[in-house]
């Protein structure tokens, strides 16, 4: 089995990492970047989204797991006081596999360039500094003409981030489902919008036609291009999905009470 562990730039996550590297070279086991068997995130929820990006092109083969090193996070379910037992049911492969969706993010540059994307958590479009006006098409037939700061795509898993801050639902991660929100929208005479969440099936692909402009701005999770030209992006939930390896029961709607209404994981 190889492993690797991602950890960020905290002294506490360093010190972390390299406890877990020692407990499992211990334990026989391989650290490796190349072609891991299991991810390792030692951080919080950045971390983890980082380490999804940096190894999203081997999702056919790589599990993920997270341990927080600060707050709790919807993708690290281990605490750092942890290792020993996470160590434990790593080499007696104590495990459920969990899979969760994934945003298929399609951007069409006005230079005529298509750029893929996967996302974990969410894809926003809107401008630097000014308002942002585009028709937004649900299987290529225009759905509404929209003005506002910007739009926001998350999968299920990354609905209780930027989407709940907009008013969007919280959605079990097993469904393969996206959430499509407006960020601040007008509406008059001649940009109406729903103005509400739209939650769409794996197979639909929703497509924002922004009016030509030089500065948008599009986000994938963690990672920003800015001052981009953009034609359109196409979006819908992803064939692939990424497996994490859940050592013990993983309680969404639990980690969403203690996030959102009580301290504590109980």
């Amino acid at each position: 089995m190889k492993v690797w562990i991602q950890n960020n730039a905290k002294s506490i996550s360093q010190k972390i990492a390299q406890e877990l590297r020692q407990k499992l070279l211990y334990e026989k086991i391989i650290i490796s970047e190349k072609n891991p068997d299991l991810v390792i995130t030692v951080g919080g929820d950045g971390t983890f989204l980082s380490a999804f990006h940096r190894f999203n092109n081997q999702l056919s083969h790589i599990e993920f797991v997270g341990i927080h090193t600060g707050h709790l996070g919807f993708y690290t379910d281990w605490q750092d006081s942890e290792v020993d037992e996470l160590v434990s049911r790593i080499v007696n492969k104590q495990k459920n596999v969990i899979k969760f969706p994934l945003l298929d993010v399609k951007v069409t540059f006005s230079s005529g360039v298509v750029s893929h994307f996967l996302s974990l958590n969410e894809s926003i479009l809107k401008r630097v500094s000014q308002t942002m006006r585009a028709d937004i098409m649900i299987d290529g037939r225009r759905f509404e003409r929209f003005r506002g700061d910007g739009i926001v795509l998350s999968t299920p898993s990354g609905s209780t981030a930027y989407s709940k801050s907009l008013g969007g639902a919280i959605i079990d991660p097993s469904l393969s489902v996206m959430q499509f929100n407006e960020i601040a929208p007008i509406n008059n005479r001649v940009y109406r919008t729903v103005n509400s969440s739209l939650i769409l099936p794996q197979k639909q692909i929703l497509t924002v036609v922004p009016a030509p402009q030089t500065d948008y701005i599009v986000t994938i999770d963690n990672l920003s291009y800015d001052h981009c030209s953009v034609q359109k992006v196409d979006y819908q939930i992803s064939q692939e999905t990424i497996k994490i390896a859940s050592y013990r029961p993983k309680r969404f709607w639990l980690r969403v009470r203690n996030a959102f209404l009580v301290d504590g994981d109980k």
